[in-house]
């Protein structure tokens, strides 16, 4: 899942290491999460929401399922 993550982080002029203390999380969480390497779980998402002030929406970009044709 892609993410804004690092965008909107700078945006509130925090650090890596300053986003993962508030959430509880290592630095290197949060560094994978910014690089897509790692999908945060969805009580680790809804927190960093709330850390950066922002709706969940707009920091995730959920790719769409694509219907299976019958």
């Amino acid at each position: 899942m892609k993410n804004r993550i690092k965008q909107l982080r700078e945006e509130k002029k925090l650090s890596q290491g300053k986003l993962a203390e508030l959430c509880n999380v290592s630095r290197q969480t949060i560094n994978a999460i910014e690089n897509n390497k790692y999908d945060p779980s969805l009580p680790l998402a809804f927190k960093i929401s709330e850390t950066l002030g922002f709706p969940i929406e707009e920091i995730f970009i959920f790719k769409e399922r694509k219907e299976k044709k019958k």
